[in-house]
């Protein structure tokens, strides 16, 4: 059974940093792309970053761009996300997910975890 669990959320005042990490069972995690998503409170799901089988390819938005970087060990079946220079509007809910191929559209990911709770005081 496929499992994605994040875990790392939490507060943090904004300028803080933080660091995610996703750890994935039941299928071949060395070959597949790895995402990060993020929901905020009434607001759509989006991209916040992916990383290739390999590690060798990202990319982001220009939200995160330079403040998020996104890395993986397959020997760890686990996936990264590190946050620096956090703002407000970085709080959301934030999710993992496991695609074939390097993509920033959701419909693209075929396993997500439950998400995890990222909250940046002002």
């Amino acid at each position: 059974q496929v499992h994605l669990v994040e875990s790392g959320g939490g507060l943090v005042q904004a300028g803080g940093s933080l660091r995610l990490s996703c750890a994935a069972s039941g299928f071949a995690f060395g070959d597949y792309s790895m995402g990060w998503f993020r929901q905020a409170a009434g607001k759509e799901r989006e991209f916040v970053g992916a990383i290739d089988w390999g590690g060798g390819s990202t990319y982001y938005p220009d939200s995160v761009e330079g403040r998020f970087i996104i890395s993986r060990d397959n020997a760890k079946n686990t996936v990264y996300l590190q946050m620096n220079s956090l703002k407000p509007e970085d709080t959301a809910v934030y999710y993992c997910g496991a695609s074939a191929l390097l993509s920033s559209r959701q419909s693209g990911y075929d396993y997500w975890g439950q998400g995890t709770q990222v909250t940046v005081s002002s």
